[in-house]
């Protein structure tokens, strides 16, 4: 059986992308026009994993995905890290003084700000997502208007490259999250957690953490707070750490659970970026 595959954004997106990376081609589609409605795809059983973007090299972290991982208990499964490209598509037979405006997502349009000072004559339009607009262009044989996409969605869309690589800054990724409403069976081979934890506001509680996972051997790639609704001022801790002996990783979430007041493990992977 084929799996069903929730993205945010349509088909032609990087989160397409990135479900074809990991699962191959023959993959069952869902394509959700936001990460909410991606979350209710996986709770209804609608599909078997989603493909959540969590963090950009640029933009920094997708903070409110973190909350809807959390507050839905889903379980992250598997990362992958995707260097983001952007290509200016349009019908074929276009060229860059042919195009009138841009209708894309306005991330995307922000990545791209330097190559549209060079062609003052083009309007941008914020729109809801790149490939979506990819998709428009074709079905509804849209001329003068251009869509920033990756080349995927060129390929898929029956459209064509005006211009390569318009993204001002070249070395930008997007770090991806594979989630899932079941937890996975244990694997001893994984070396990536995602945790989150609250903590008194007792002086030295956090540092007393951070050093009882350095004492364990483990390494903390990324720290990242977020607000506790219900309790104005108080904050949780999503933290990821990489580690090269679960024994190890074991012994250090037994110390965590103990010290903090509120712990949870959202995920337990290998490491995308090795």
């Amino acid at each position: 059986m084929n799996k069903i595959i929730a993205i945010q954004g349509a088909e032609g997106s990087n989160h397409h992308k990135v479900a074809q990376d990991l699962y191959g081609t023959s993959i069952q589609l869902k394509e959700c026009m936001s990460f909410d409605v991606l979350v209710d795809n996986l709770l209804e059983s609608s599909a078997t994993y989603g493909v959540m973007a969590l963090e950009n090299t640029i933009a920094g972290s997708i903070i409110p995905n973190y909350a809807l991982i959390d507050n839905n208990n889903l379980h992250i499964v598997s990362e992958h890290y995707l260097n983001i490209h952007h290509h200016l598509m349009a019908l074929k037979g276009q060229k860059i003084e042919d195009i009138k405006e841009v209708w894309s997502h306005p991330m995307a349009l922000l990545q791209c700000k330097e190559f549209f000072k060079k062609h003052p004559h083009i309007k941008l339009v914020e729109d809801v997502d790149t490939a979506e607009v990819a998709k428009r262009i074709s079905k509804e044989n849209l001329v003068g208007i251009a869509a920033i996409a990756p080349k995927i969605a060129a390929e898929i869309f029956n459209l064509e490259v005006v211009e390569d690589e318009i993204q001002t800054i070249k070395d930008n990724s997007t770090r991806f999250v594979i989630v899932q409403t079941h937890q996975p069976k244990e694997d001893t081979t994984v070396n990536k957690a995602t945790i989150k934890f609250q903590l008194s506001h007792k002086r030295g509680s956090l540092a007393a953490i951070l050093n009882a996972m350095s004492d364990c051997k483990m390494n903390l790639t990324k720290i990242q707070s977020l607000p506790v609704i219900q309790t104005p001022w108080k904050y949780s801790f999503f933290v990821d750490v990489t580690f090269d002996d679960y024994n190890t990783y074991k012994k250090a979430i037994s110390l965590i659970e103990i010290m903090a007041e509120e712990f949870k493990v959202l995920g337990i992977y290998k490491n995308g970026r090795i």
